[in-house]
């Protein structure tokens, strides 16, 4: 599988870069050492020694700058070497690649791409769990399996009814209905109402709204609502009023990463509102969404071994799928246009 390169990725999470301690990742197959300055800059660097190519992550932060610990070569925030013992000259070709990173969002973004297509309005409008509005709970879980295969799971909630029957206590009126899909420019949005379900905590059933954003490079940002059974259709089945009183009101934001062709590292976020939320609400879904994500990864990771099993076998498409080929369509255009722009003859 080939993934869009013009586009940020989410490197790790800032909780987890410690100042003065390089964080080896790769994404995308690329190996790049993330760390902080003690200015407080995020650095993403190629995580390979321009002189014997061994990792910078095994490296030493040296103010501004970091330095290989295998032959002391020292590298600045840009990739240029600035330093080589016992060598006055530095050689052109001495530079390690830098990647554009972005702290936001509770988050470390990074620029797969070509430099010159860098946009940081392509970061998207997440709501971070420092940011207030939601109660938020962070994760990650590292897949054995291929990241599109995480983002077909996420396109599609028609499993939710046999997959997370205990956990998300949803029942098989997801695989019945189907959600409203209408293309973005940069991804697709889903809406739907489920009608009469149970509740995620408590014991009051409620007919319960989820709208999403799943944006590239694969990114879900999810709304939930419930409201007293009913009020779907006193609503007309269509989006309900902003003020309208709810019963619980949850957002998760979802980032995948693909790590390697075959390996994939999932962040989240999962949480009440904090109009009425707690603490004790937080960790609940927290602990919950750990074992509703479990869950998907049991199925994924299998579904991994069965396709490398089975060459040349098709999948078979229905009517449940159709988030999955809009947003397919949209990342084989984005990436086949990143091919032609590499063939257009430079200027």
């Amino acid at each position: 599988m080939t993934y869009i390169r013009n586009a940020w990725y989410v490197g790790s999470w800032s909780h987890k870069l410690e100042a003065g301690v390089p964080l080896a990742v790769q994404i995308l197959n690329d190996p790049v050492v993330i760390f902080r300055t003690q200015s407080g800059k995020v650095v993403a660097l190629a995580d390979r020694c321009s002189h014997r190519l061994a990792p910078l992550s095994l490296g030493r932060c040296e103010g501004e700058s970091i330095r290989c610990m295998y032959h002391g070569l020292k590298f600045e925030g840009d990739g240029s070497c600035s330093e080589i013992p016992g060598q006055d000259l530095i050689p052109a070709n001495s530079r390690v690649r830098s990647y554009p990173v972005i702290e936001r969002h509770g988050w470390i973004w990074v620029w797969m791409g070509d430099t010159d297509a860098v946009d940081e309005e392509l970061i998207p409008p997440i709501i971070g769990p420092d940011e207030g509005t939601y109660l938020l709970g962070k994760g990650d879980i590292d897949y054995q399996a291929q990241a599109y295969l995480i983002w077909d799971n996420l396109l599609d909630f028609s499993h939710l009814g046999y997959v997370h029957p205990t956990s998300f206590n949803s029942t098989e009126t997801w695989g019945e209905t189907r959600p409203v899909f209408t293309p973005l420019p940069l991804g697709v949005r889903a809406d739907r109402w489920v009608l009469d379900q149970p509740p995620l905590f408590g014991d009051q059933r409620s007919d319960q709204w989820f709208t999403y954003d799943f944006l590239v490079p694969g990114i879900l940002i999810l709304t939930t609502k419930t409201f007293p059974v009913g009020k779907a259709e006193e609503f007309g089945m269509t989006t309900p009023p902003d003020d309208a009183a709810w019963i619980q009101n949850s957002y998760s934001a979802h980032a995948i990463t693909p790590l390697t062709d075959g390996t994939a590292r999932y962040f989240f976020t999962f949480g009440p509102h904090a109009d009425g939320g707690t603490e004790a609400g937080r960790d609940a879904f927290l602990e919950l969404a750990f074992t509703a994500f479990a869950e998907d990864q049991t199925f994924i990771e299998a579904q991994s071994r069965i396709i490398a099993q089975s060459p040349g076998a098709q999948i078979m498409p229905t009517s449940a799928d159709k988030g999955i080929t809009l947003f397919h369509r949209l990342t084989d255009k984005m990436i086949k246009a990143e091919r032609e722009s590499k063939l257009e003859p430079a200027a």
